[in-house]
């Protein structure tokens, strides 16, 4: 099902898989791990597949559903969508054709803005910048009986102009998943520095449109710095990208002082009210879109 979500850059979460398993260490505190254990002790039947227990968990098995992917046709108003807040829509088990089938409802849904945001950006790049793939869409549009007589004309254009493309990048190990980024067809490119474990030196920002930033939350959380985030609103400037910064996360909210008490005393957990924040990281821009 999807759902409104408290998530500051986006209106509404659409989980056609759920699942995934952890390949880096921006993923040591994975929410949707955590959340997916306790939606399957509640009998929520989207997360009854266990994962693999050394990558993944109860109830985070990769799971289709291709149930709920004719939800986006009725929303009647316009939204910016997180396409799999619960998993990684370019995971390896996500087969083509599923993934054609994901692609062809947003085709047909050009008022809603998708934003994907994957670990995997050589896949993203591999399977959107193949040809064959834009007509595997065209061809699930037909093959949808409900809706192939929305599919006359066939695709508008490629890459969709309603598509965000996006990759996390918590440390500056993984800064090459940028480049990945770069070689994949996308109308917005976004990079997701949440959470961010350590300063990205050795990021260029070079052709990409948005960057969110964002310190971790929750039990464990790792501590950020603000001159890590200043740094990337600074290099962001340098490069017209859109920065948007999330929340400096619970372990400054714990630890930082104002008017006396931590600002997580001030009942902000998680460091997401700009009210507190160095005047300097008080940004939430969105990208130029086509």
């Amino acid at each position: 099902m999807a759902s409104n979500t408290k998530i500051q850059w986006t209106s509404q979460t659409w989980n056609p898989t759920t699942g995934c398993d952890r390949i880096s260490d921006g993923c040591t505190n994975c929410y949707a791990l955590t959340m997916a254990k306790r939606l399957k002790g509640m009998g929520q039947a989207k997360y009854q597949n266990d994962g693999n227990p050394k990558t993944s968990g109860p109830g985070f098995a990769l799971t289709l559903h291709p149930d709920v992917l004719d939800e986006p046709y009725r929303w009647k108003k316009p939204r910016k969508v997180f396409v799999n807040s619960m998993s990684d829509l370019f995971h390896a088990r996500v087969p083509r054709d599923f993934l054609a089938r994901v692609f062809a409802v947003m085709a047909f849904t050009p008022g809603h803005t998708y934003q994907i945001l994957t670990k995997r950006p050589e896949r993203a790049a591999r399977i959107l910048g193949d040809s064959s793939f834009a007509a595997a869409v065209e061809t699930a549009m037909y093959d949808d009986d409900a809706y192939a007589t929305l599919a006359r004309g066939g695709l508008k254009s490629w890459p969709l102009p309603n598509v965000w493309i996006g990759t996390s990048i918590e440390s500056d190990k993984h800064t090459r998943r940028a480049d990945a980024l770069r070689a994949t067809p996308a109308a917005v490119r976004f990079i997701s520095a949440e959470p961010l474990l350590g300063p990205l030196e050795s990021l260029s920002l070079r052709d990409i449109d948005w960057l969110i930033l964002g310190g971790e939350s929750g039990p464990g959380s790792r501590p950020v710095e603000s001159r890590w985030i200043a740094d990337l609103i600074h290099q962001a400037r340098q490069n017209g990208t859109a920065p948007f910064v999330k929340q400096l996360g619970s372990a400054w909210a714990r630890n930082t002082t104002v008017a006396g008490k931590t600002v997580a005393a001030w009942g902000d957990t998680k460091g997401g009210d700009p009210q507190y924040w160095p005047n300097g990281l008080r940004v939430r821009e969105y990208p130029a879109t086509p």
